[in-house]
């Protein structure tokens, strides 16, 4: 998974965006990997024509931005002109073509960034599983032979990045459904502070909650779409001294259930920050015990005082 920065300095050395998409494109064609159920929609057309469009602007000394004609993939939750928003669903397979881009993917379009397709979701959202029982769903790359998922919402748009489908993704984020698919895969998703991310144009799942965020190979790589997305400029990430940080790792109910490979891979990440001089504190976070049982009744409490809010 190169990085965009990296993609930056092959397109400067002289690199073609050419090259990229049809790279993207043999790995969502190749019938041994997961492009069927990665992508919904592929753009193969549009994106070689965008791509044969910067090259041209580059061999002139002229470009958009520097990460023009890069492929990034689209959440099957944001309209693009001219498409039908399913949002993973089979019912709304009959609805009217967005006649314009969700604002999000006009930024990326604006960036020079080349939508190269739809990808697959969970049905409206409503999962941090990854599971579509109507357009199948994409395999976790690291243990495929044992069918494992990828985490949801956004599904597709995290296995299109870890396959080199896409060197990028937009998706959606309301109780971590960028974050959850890209642990899960082993990349990197970010939920921006709702609503800095324009949602006009992605099909709601909580009008309250949900952020448009990105997910990429590096957390760098998500600053750079971040900064496009919101509409800024380009910000620069210092390195953060992880000398002297204070890490929280809550003990109650988080940790329960853990599979052993899983528990070891949390110890050895926990021991590389201790070296590194991070100082990780055990906190019991009792009320996570407490949403269990608020949970296991149906119900969603402001509090063990406190009458819930909803209540069955």
């Amino acid at each position: 998974m190169p990085s965009l920065l990296q993609l930056k300095a092959e397109l400067a050395r002289g690199g073609t965006s050419r090259k990229l998409v049809e790279q993207c494109l043999s790995r969502i064609d190749d019938k041994s990997g997961e492009g069927g159920r990665v992508f919904l929609k592929v753009n193969a057309a549009d994106a070689l024509a965008a791509a044969e469009y910067y090259d041209r602007l580059r061999a002139h000394g002229a470009s958009p931005s520097p990460f023009a004609g890069i492929p990034v993939s689209i959440k099957d939750l944001f309209d693009v002109a001219g498409e039908v928003t399913t949002a993973g669903s089979v019912v709304l397979r009959g609805a009217a073509a967005a006649a314009r881009d969700a604002p999000c993917v006009a930024r990326l379009r604006a960036a020079g960034f080349i939508p190269i397709g739809r990808t697959n979701m969970t049905e409206f959202a409503f999962s941090g599983l990854g599971i579509n029982p109507h357009y199948g769903t994409p395999l976790n790359p690291h243990d495929r032979a044992a069918a494992r998922i990828p985490g949801g919402s956004s599904s597709g748009a995290a296995v299109s990045v870890t396959d080199g489908m896409a060197f990028g993704a937009l998706g959606t984020d309301t109780g971590g459904s960028c974050r959850i698919p890209a642990a899960l895969c082993g990349i990197v998703g970010f939920k921006p502070t709702a609503h800095r991310v324009p949602t006009r144009g992605a099909f709601p799942l909580s009008t309250s909650l949900d952020s448009v965020g990105p997910l990429a190979a590096t957390v760098a790589c998500c600053a750079v779409l971040d900064a496009v997305l919101a509409g800024e400029p380009a910000a620069d990430l210092p390195a953060f001294p992880v000398d002297g940080l204070r890490l929280a790792v809550p003990q109650t109910m988080v940790l329960d259930g853990v599979e052993p490979a899983v528990a070891r891979a949390f110890d050895a990440a926990l021991t590389a920050l201790r070296k590194a001089g991070a100082r990780i504190v055990d906190i019991p976070l009792a009320r996570t015990g407490r949403a269990r049982a608020d949970q296991r009744q149906g119900r969603v409490g402001r509090g063990r005082d406190r009458t819930p809010s909803i209540a069955r």
